[in-house]
């Protein structure tokens, strides 16, 4: 059999979770707070039900906590996310959510922008999470991200 290749669907899929985790896993403790779990579905592209999400996050937080660690992490986003990451609906749906903030249709949204969408995705996010964030995006330092930066982020390609 060999070694997978990074272009097998599930390891995909890990990559794109693990990336996701990393974000939002400012304090690089191992941990994530379960309420950031909904904002980083919603920034992912992911559609999910409320409550099946609580089921999902309980399960894997039976000491109420209130954080998980990447394999409960893991198990919550592997239950929403698709079977087929690298499909084109899934690149045509996160152009689709590019093309929403890039209103001046510029090709590029500016990190402020970015910054602003990932706040109202998760108002417990403060200053220096969101920076922290910007700065892995932003890796040229142009203060915008483009459509293929913006891919990397949700995506990690």
């Amino acid at each position: 059999m060999g070694v997978q290749k990074p272009s097998d669907p599930d390891e995909q899929k890990m990559a794109v979770i693990r990336k996701a985790f990393q974000m939002f896993d400012t304090t690089k403790t191992g941990f994530i707070e379960t309420i950031k779990i909904a904002t980083i579905l919603n920034t992912m592209g992911q559609l999910f039900d409320e409550t099946e999400l609580n089921n999902l996050i309980s399960k894997n937080d039976p000491d109420r906590t209130g954080q998980v660690n990447f394999d409960g992490f893991c198990n919550i986003a592997n239950h929403f996310l698709e079977e087929d990451l690298d499909d084109e609906s899934t690149t045509q749906e996160l152009k689709e959510a590019f093309r929403l903030y890039d209103r001046e249709g510029n090709g590029y949204i500016t990190t402020g922008t970015l910054k602003e969408i990932l706040a109202a995705l998760d108002d417990n996010l403060s200053n220096r999470d969101l920076d922290g964030i910007i700065a892995e995006i932003d890796t040229d330092g142009s203060g915008t991200v483009d459509f293929d930066e913006f891919m990397e982020m949700m995506t990690g390609d």
